[in-house]
């Protein structure tokens, strides 16, 4: 798989060891808003992280747990009701993304962020055809038409995975089957060859095959091509296949973050350990129960009046303190927010 070098990367060689060091992206206590009537509900809040360059950062959570809305307030593509409440994104080489302008942030996204919505059908537009909407991002980023740009979409397509790009690039997105929009739709995020590369939900609605080689295709284009990936996903068995860090999310907040396999074998967070007992494996018993949590994902209305940890209600480890203050999160190779945290008494 080849992408072209963009004109900033010829003639520049990189010290490969140095480059893996370097902080991509730095968020600081990020807090996400949506207005609702009368009120602001909170929909991230306080979430801090960075990203090196290179590396993949998996963030999980249920449905409501903030990880979309995270994602989008990365790209500045929050919806109208959507606002920036507080913190900061700083991206290598731009600054606080919060501060550009609307034109600077569309000059950046799309050639410095690649982003990859939910659902790519309802993403492509279905009265053009897809190789036209591959090249978007270069006919907006380095003026190019269409004619100029179809190579490097040929081989962006090809590099991909698909072999009869020619074919692609000339159907309309409903000729398409959705492993291939797919698959397209991460070949426009990265034709411009960006420094990171927003994922939301890739491989949702495909089967467990398309899957697999939708993980293995970000894989190998992170690791010949040293770009850094956020993937966001319900799925902890998705994210563990290909994750350098998971980040787990409940109710808007960063309950745990660290090296994906401390998270997996020794998870910290009571959250963390219920998502990883209620995957199924290969030995387990048919038609054994799965574990599931009691109770109800956090609704939002209200949570800022209210006290103490928002997972307390479904929490097997509850105490008193609980109730009344939210945990610090603690410091370390593996970041936790509990006040009685797994494997303690």
């Amino acid at each position: 798989m080849k992408l072209l070098p963009s004109d900033s990367d010829i003639g520049s060689p990189k010290d490969s060891a140095q480059n893996m060091q370097d902080i991509v992206l730095s968020v600081n206590n990020l807090t996400i808003g949506y207005s609702s009537g009368q009120e602001v509900l909170r929909a991230c809040r306080d979430v801090s992280f960075e990203v090196v360059s290179g590396e993949t950062l998996g963030i999980v959570g249920e449905s409501g747990s903030g990880k979309s809305s995270l994602l989008m307030a990365l790209a500045r593509l929050l919806p109208p009701n959507g606002e920036i409440v507080g913190g900061s994104v700083s991206l290598s080489g731009v600054g606080d993304l919060f501060e550009l302008s609307s034109e600077q942030m569309r000059r950046v996204r799309g050639s410095t962020i690649g982003y990859v919505p939910q659902q790519p059908m309802s993403a492509f537009n279905p009265t053009m055809k897809v190789g036209r909407q591959v090249a978007e991002p270069l006919k907006i980023h380095n003026r190019l038409s269409y004619r100029e740009s179809l190579p490097r979409v040929l081989q962006a397509l090809n590099g991909m995975g698909l072999s009869d790009a020619t074919r692609v690039a000339n159907a309309f997105p409903h000729e398409l089957s959705g492993g291939m929009l797919q698959r397209a739709m991460l070949a426009q995020a990265t034709i411009t060859n960006p420094r990171i590369l927003l994922a939301d939900e890739p491989t949702s609605a495909l089967d467990v095959t398309v899957q697999r080689q939708i993980i293995e295709l970000l894989k190998e284009v992170s690791l010949e091509h040293n770009l850094s990936t956020i993937i966001v996903s319900h799925d902890l068995e998705v994210v563990s296949r290909i994750a350098d860090k998971i980040l787990v999310m409940y109710g808007g907040r960063m309950e745990e973050h660290g090296p994906r396999d401390n998270v997996l074998q020794d998870p910290k967070h009571p959250y963390s350990h219920a998502l990883l007992a209620s995957r199924l494996t290969a030995d387990q018993e048919r038609k054994a129960p799965l574990p599931a949590l009691t109770g109800f994902p956090l609704d939002l209305r209200g949570v800022d009046r209210e006290a103490g940890c928002p997972f307390r209600s479904r929490c097997s480890r509850v105490i008193p303190i609980c109730e009344v203050e939210f945990p610090r999160t603690t410091s370390g190779a593996t970041e936790f927010a509990c006040h009685n945290p797994m494997g303690s008494s």
